[in-house]
């Protein structure tokens, strides 16, 4: 398990946390970053890779330039070497590219992991989430032959920016391919009146809030902080606030500086929306709401008993 790979699909914090990932399932090793698309966007992706790995192979073509399972399933199954270990962090592409490849690979299939606790030969021992975060499992993965390895954003602290890598253009290891479908466009969520990408300090509410009318409470908390609100899916679904404030990979990524999650559970589509590292505290009534994996600090409390206190408290502080 000394071949050690990452795919880092652009230039945000997917390459710090992926290198400390690799660094825990394989303490000692040194990973080859992966990096594929078109032009500037690839060589700001490799730049980024650059400062968490001691090398990166670097893919450029038009036919690149925007991420497609496709074309990059044939790409990493050429240039990968035989019982290679491949990390990519969870999100759609990956569960669109990932188990197709370790078929391709004939190598172990691990998705959505958080945590790592060692390896006994082969076998790599993973922790994963079942049932919506409710339960840590425990999982034995045999690499023997290689594996294909999801890692959850947010699951992993990223790791320090290192004195800077070499990148290797390997452009003329693309292998041609004649795509079932075709990338059409982009759809991004619209920004809405407030812009919380752009927002240092957010408040965001779940479906812990209960009814539509206690967002009221949430709001009276982020005027207190001089923070914006924002929201998981659920509340954007309920139609109880717009999409524009809506954090996730299905709506807008965020990079505040304090994150502020009330009685949202912590599903990856959500964590994957969050980048930067934030300190993110996380209020839920339950224990065992994922949330608190990804949390610098976790309350367990009620939240419609702690807002307004909080928000006094805030105040009297202001």
């Amino acid at each position: 398990m000394d071949q050690v790979f990452v795919f880092v699909p652009g230039a945000d914090d997917s390459a710090a946390e992926l290198s400390a990932a690799a660094a825990a399932l394989f303490p000692g090793a040194a990973p080859t970053a992966l990096v594929a698309g078109h032009g500037e966007a690839l060589a700001a992706a490799a730049r980024d890779a650059a400062r968490a790995f001691p090398q990166v192979w670097s893919f450029d073509a038009p036919d690149l330039a925007h991420p497609d399972a496709e074309r990059l399933r044939p790409l990493l199954a050429k240039v990968l070497p035989a019982g290679a270990c491949l990390l990519l962090p969870h999100g759609t592409l990956a569960m669109d590219l990932a188990p197709g490849l370790s078929v391709r690979l004939g190598a172990a299939y691990a998705p959505d992991v958080v945590g790592a606790e060692g390896a006994d030969g082969s076998w790599l021992r993973l922790v994963r989430q079942e049932f919506g975060g409710q339960v840590h499992a425990r999982v034995a993965c045999d690499a023997a032959q290689g594996a294909v390895i999801t890692v959850r954003s947010g699951a992993f602290v990223p790791a320090p920016a290192g004195p800077g890598g070499t990148v290797v253009d390997r452009s003329a290891d693309i292998p041609a391919v004649q795509p079932r479908r075709r990338f059409r466009e982009v759809v991004a969520a619209p920004a809405g009146d407030v812009d919380i990408a752009r927002e240092e300090v957010l408040v965001s509410v779940g479906r812990g809030i209960g009814d539509q009318e206690n967002i009221a409470l949430a709001e009276e908390l982020a005027e207190a902080m001089g923070a914006a609100l924002s929201c998981s899916r659920p509340i954007v679904d309920a139609k109880w606030l717009d999409k524009g404030r809506q954090v996730g990979t299905s709506g807008q990524t965020v990079r505040p500086k304090v994150y502020l999650a009330l009685g949202i559970s912590g599903s990856f589509q959500h964590l994957g929306g969050i980048k930067g590292s934030p300190f993110l505290v996380a209020v839920n009534k339950n224990p065992k709401a994922p949330i608190f994996q990804a949390a610098s600090v976790g309350v367990v409390a009620d939240l419609l008993e702690l807002l307004p206190e909080l928000t006094d408290a805030v105040r009297k502080v202001k």
